[in-house]
């Protein structure tokens, strides 16, 4: 059975697709989709119950996620990031846990997790500086996680590297308002934020280390709860690449919708074409098939966690690469069924070409690149450890 919130995704799914132009437009998501989203209770599927949340199985939120993308892509894109950043809050001090939710659980968290800022020891903390890109719904957050690069006495970083997540109140970093301007995902709203000097006390930190383990972070926490024993790099790439499946979801059903009445230029109805009757029915396995091979992984690596069994880095390389793939595939599915759609559908009212390019938009991010991940991969499977920088990302 499907989680209620996926219930209440599919009850609200035409009103966010109504949504989805007014959000591309505004560059952000709509204030309806924002409404939409907290009455459905997306954001805080992974939020623990002691804060108002669900601390629900992995699986439920992919699914709620792919749910509202398949209506709204940017919408989609911004739940999948989002929604992961009160699973990683589960996992701080309980003082900051407080500050963010304790007047409302339904505050939403920003990020990004790249260190792309210098954080320089000071009394009782950090004073962090730097610029991030990529900060996806940043316009409705109050509260931030951004990756910091540890630095010295003279604000550069110490070597070898170590890197945090830190977390900022909505007054201590500048949203750039005119850094998004891009060709899909648009409405994600995914801006540059910069900091500029601001102190961040040490329970607002936390080492990116910790957090990949899986475990450390929730011993320290005291979270018993099984999903905050996973590893954040099987959690975090889980939303962004559900994200993508979802709007390749969303694509199939236009498509599908589209062609039932079309007739082509050559005067053939498409229900009589049996060329792009086979395409569809191509397509619309491989979207499964990604479906399920994203849903199987973060499960997998689910019940090895709650039998209390360690997550080994050969486990979480599986799962990395599988998820890889299965945004690949997807992607790769509705170019199919896009190259088949004729001349109207890539004209800038058509749903279609929408979702097209938020496919590809979303396939950029780093988390799907898949060189170094099937790389590593593939000599994990062979017994070789892999090392340095094959080891990131997974």
């Amino acid at each position: 059975m499907s989680h209620s919130v996926v219930h209440r995704v599919a009850e609200i799914s035409g009103q966010l697709a109504e949504t989805a132009a007014e959000t591309e437009q505004a560059g952000k998501l709509s204030d309806k989709s924002v409404a939409l989203i907290r009455q459905a209770g997306v954001m805080r599927m992974l939020q623990p119950t002691d804060f108002g949340g669900f601390a629900a199985h992995p699986r439920d939120f992919a699914e709620a996620v792919m749910a509202v993308s398949a209506a709204c892509g940017s919408t989609g894109w911004v739940c999948g990031v989002g929604g992961v950043h009160p699973w990683e809050m589960a996992l701080m001090d309980r003082r900051l846990q407080e500050e963010v939710w304790g007047a409302d659980p339904d505050t939403w968290i920003a990020s990004p997790y790249a260190p792309q800022g210098i954080a320089t020891p000071a009394d009782g903390g950090y004073i962090l500086k730097g610029r991030w890109s990529f900060s996806s719904g940043t316009d409705h957050c109050d509260w931030i996680f951004l990756g910091a690069l540890v630095g010295d006495a003279e604000g550069k970083p110490v070597m070898p590297p170590r890197t945090m997540h830190v977390v900022l109140p909505r007054a201590d970093y500048t949203i750039v308002d005119d850094s998004w301007d891009v060709i899909g995902l648009c409405g994600t709203g995914s801006k540059d934020v910069i900091v500029d000097g601001a102190f961040i006390p040490a329970y607002r930190t936390i080492d990116s280390e910790e957090v990949a383990s899986g475990t450390i972070a929730a011993d320290r926490a005291g979270r018993t709860e099984t999903v905050y024993r996973l590893p954040f790099w099987a959690m975090f790439p889980l939303g962004i690449t559900a994200a993508v499946i979802g709007i390749a979801e969303g694509a199939l059903a236009a498509h599908l919708d589209y062609q039932r009445g079309r007739i082509t230029a050559m005067g053939t109805a498409i229900k009589d074409d049996p060329y792009v009757l086979y395409a569809i029915s191509e397509a619309a396995s491989e979207i499964a098939a990604s479906r399920a091979q994203l849903l199987d992984g973060i499960s997998r690596l689910y019940d090895l966690a709650d039998a209390g069994s360690p997550i080994t880095f050969a486990d979480r390389s599986v799962v990395r690469r599988n998820q890889v793939r299965s945004a690949w595939r997807a992607v790769a599915a509705v170019d199919e069924i896009f190259a088949r759609s004729g001349g109207n559908a890539v004209r800038k009212g058509h749903v279609l070409q929408r979702f097209w390019r938020d496919a590809h938009v979303g396939l950029q991010h780093a988390i799907h690149i898949p060189g170094s991940i099937y790389h590593s991969d593939a000599l994990t499977s062979m017994g070789i450890e892999p090392e340095g920088m094959l080891r990131a990302l997974i």
